[in-house]
């Protein structure tokens, strides 16, 4: 057979050099999002925050701040994630920014 000088495309993993070293880079950030349920009603969860802090503290504290309900939901995966009645993403980040327990640079709001 006559060789083109063709190269045929590989799969290419870009988290593939950072797994690696042992993390994908989500680590550094807190991620808030919002989960839509039924109607108008929405979910707010709050993932990334460090395993040392206490997760219920926080959410005790947010719960009376923002006069809602929420809990903690612990996953294998992502660790301890804080689950809050309504849209609550700009105020649960700015809560947590003059708290000092986040940075603004390590905050990540995602959804519509």
């Amino acid at each position: 057979m006559v060789e083109l000088g063709i190269q045929i495309p590989t799969t290419f993993d870009p988290f593939a050099e950072a797994e690696e070293f042992g993390r994908t880079g989500t680590k550094d950030y807190v991620h808030f999002r919002i989960q839509q349920r039924n109607g108008r009603k929405s979910l707010t969860t709050v993932e990334g925050l460090k395993q040392e802090l206490s997760s219920d503290k926080i959410l005790k504290s947010l719960k009376k701040e923002f006069c809602c309900n929420g809990n903690v939901v612990h996953d294998k995966e992502l660790g301890k994630i804080i689950q809050l009645q309504g849209d609550q993403r700009k105020k649960v980040a700015h809560f947590l920014v003059n708290a000092g327990i986040v940075k603004k640079e390590q905050i990540k709001i995602h959804g519509f």
